[in-house]
Formats: structure tokens, sequence, C-alpha cells
């Protein structure tokens, strides 16, 4: 393919593919952004950009903020492609648009009946509906994928701060989760993206995404240890007193995410692309530690 990259400022574009660049500094409700984006001769988009989960959100009215972003950004994104011919448009979505968690054996599936409960979460589904109002108007076919946490190198987050805690050897109060949780490494998610530009039973559908394989926060923690050779120090601390402590400190939802499960059943993109993942969660992990040390170096 011949990629042409929409990226905020020149120095995000480091690293990637050979291929034409083109700066936007904003995508929001003000259309006028995409004079600068040429979308003529473009057969896909794959649509990444979004304002995504704020810690701490000081807007004044949140959801407007996501909106402004992740719905009316994407719908001009959207509208503007389908005038320019654009056949394809790939939105990356989020798993929040399913809900926030689910019990070990009811994993969310593509069908669901989408529960999203933050302002995020509502968003980009507000962002779906919009897409496919587009594609019955249009034509343009749209797909969906909503991924849930992805790593791998140039992670941020709470994952860069389990990298960061298990490197310093910090003992960690999370030997007590017995939660599984699905992830999506960024090589095996940019293989499902590229599959989903022109497979053609990717028109018109949504799908989840994962490694395939369900892991706990203190299996994921061992393994993160394994991969920097670092021992980890797992303390068994009592999930409630945690919350007690930290909901102060407004890290409730912390230990939402570190204690609760979310388990993604990938079923349907498997066997409607016949994708399978490249990288298994072992050789992502390395690959994600090697970057962190030689980050930190």
């Amino acid at each position: 393919y011949a990629v042409r990259a929409l990226v905020r400022a020149a120095k995000r574009a480091h690293g990637l593919v050979a291929g034409e660049i083109v700066i936007a500094p904003s995508i929001d409700n003000n259309p006028t952004w995409l004079d600068q984006v040429p979308l003529e001769q473009i057969d896909a988009i794959i649509h990444l950009a979004a304002r995504v989960h704020v810690m701490r959100d000081r807007e004044r009215d949140p959801l407007e903020a996501f909106r402004a972003v992740n719905v009316i950004g994407t719908r001009d994104l959207a509208q503007r492609a389908s005038a320019c011919g654009v056949k394809r448009f790939v939105y990356v979505s989020s798993i929040k648009v399913n809900g926030e968690g689910t019990p070990l054996d009811q994993p969310y599936r593509a069908d669901d009946v989408p529960n999203p409960q933050d302002d995020y979460g509502i968003s980009k589904y507000e962002a779906e509906i919009a897409l496919h109002e587009i594609e019955r108007a249009s034509g343009m076919e749209v797909t969906i994928v909503r991924p849930p946490l992805v790593y791998g190198a140039g992670v941020k987050g709470n994952f860069a701060s389990l990298l960061r805690w298990v490197e310093r050897g910090v003992p960690l109060p999370l030997g007590a989760a017995r939660n599984q949780r699905s992830l999506v490494t960024v090589d095996n998610l940019a293989d499902a993206l590229v599959r989903c530009v022109d497979h053609p039973a990717a028109a018109g559908q949504t799908f989840l995404i994962s490694d395939g394989e369900h892991i706990s926060t203190p299996e994921l923690l061992r393994r993160i240890g394994v991969a920097l050779h670092q021992p980890v120090r797992l303390i068994h601390f009592p999930e409630k007193l945690l919350r007690l402590l930290m909901q102060p400190l407004g890290r409730a939802g912390t230990v939402d995410r570190l204690f609760g499960s979310l388990v993604v059943d990938d079923a349907h993109l498997r066997n409607a692309l016949d994708w399978q993942p490249t990288d298994t969660m072992e050789t992502a992990l390395r690959a994600t530690a090697a970057w962190w040390k030689a980050r930190s170096s």
C-alpha cells in the first residue's frame, strides 16, 4: 500500500514507514482542519485519532470535550471521505463501548448491546453511530474495531506504570487479584487493521480483538518481571481495604482495572477474516521490555 499518514506534529511521524506525511494540528469540531487533508485517490482510511481517557479531567464539560474530537471530528472526516470516493473507513473504537468489565465466564462479544459507562466510552459509541449513518447514506463501507488495552513499544498510562513499578522493585499489593483481562499488542492490532482495509467480509462489521490469552494482574506482573529480568514482589492485600485507601486519592478506578476482569471473545474477527495473532504475549512483552529499558537508559 502507498500510505499517507496524518499526524498532529512532524515528531509524531518518527519511525513511520515510508510514505507521505500530512500535518493537521487539531481534529475537533471545526471542520476547517480538513482543508489540510488531501483525500482524493484514497481507497481506505484507518482512523486512530481520539481524545482518550483523561485522569483528573479539568474540562468544564468532559463529555463535550470528548465529543468535539471523537464524534464531531470523526463524523466530519468520514463525510469528507465519502464525498471524495473513499471506499472503506476502518474506525478504531474501544472496548469501553461494550462496558467497563465482565464476569469471568461472560466475555464481551461483538454483537453485545453497547453499554458505555464513562464519557470516553459514550463518545466512541456515538462516533460509531454517526459512521453507520454515513455508511447508509453514502455507501462507503465502515469497519469498526474495539480493542482492549493496547501495549507494546511506546505504551503509556497504566501499563507503563506497571513496567516502572516492576523495574524499580516496588512491592505491589496486588497478589490477591484473581481477575482475568484481555490485552492486545500493538503489532497484532496493526496486522488486523490492515486485514480490515480490503477484506470483503469486513465491510459493515464490528470486531473485538485480543491476543487470545486472558491473564490475571499478578501473572501479567510476573511475566513483565521475566521480560525485564527483575523479580516481582507481590503482597496479598485485601481489595476492599486497598480500594478504601485509594478512594481519597481519586484512584478507585485504578483499583477497578487492576482487580477487575475484562475478557474479550474475538471469534467473530478470527472467523470472518481468517485472522490469527502474529505475536504471542510472551514475544510482545519481551519486545515491550526491550523498548522500555532502551528508553530509560
